[in-house]
């Protein structure tokens, strides 16, 4: 395969695909120079056990990203089958509003840790990469908390469950 974009797939095939891959729903929050916010993101998975290391992947210029490049800290919350509002929130409202209707708990450090989630992972980013239109943040996890009930999921455009 040559390296023209000409023949790699296209963005809406790439979305089919990718698409077909059942993933859960989290929330991205972070916080830095007295600002907050958060976005939904489907891209995060456990890197490493031992340092426990897990990546998300977040549009570049973006609020949330660059609160995350500011602080170099963020917090992954697991949502819960209930909480599909709160994901549609985080997905279309302006950066700005997300943090207002929705219940959450500032950890010691002040990122928003947001009520009702399955579980939520406190990360200190280790290392950050670049990827087309993305930014890779590995990071590991210095805290977290499970509670009971079952994980929001995503799958071909819509929510399950």
């Amino acid at each position: 395969m040559s390296d023209t974009s000409s023949d790699l797939v296209s963005p809406e095939q790439f979305r089919s695909l990718v698409g077909s891959f059942a993933t859960g729903v989290t929330v991205v929050t972070s916080a830095h120079g007295g600002e907050a916010s958060g976005m939904t993101v489907s891209a995060f998975s456990s890197v490493s056990m031992d340092p426990p290391l897990v990546l998300v992947c977040l549009t570049r210029g973006k609020p949330t990203t660059d609160l995350i490049e500011g602080s170099r800290r963020f917090v992954v919350n697991i949502l819960a089958a209930d909480q599909q509002t709160v994901s549609d929130q985080f997905a279309y409202l302006d950066a700005e509003e997300r943090l207002f209707s929705v219940a959450y708990e500032q950890d010691d450090t002040g990122l928003p840790v947001l009520d009702g989630a399955v579980a939520h992972l406190v990360c200190r980013v280790q290392r950050t990469e670049e990827a087309g239109d993305h930014l890779i943040f590995i990071g590991e996890v210095e805290s977290g908390d499970v509670s009971d009930g079952d994980p929001l999921l995503y799958y071909r455009g819509a929510y399950l469950g």
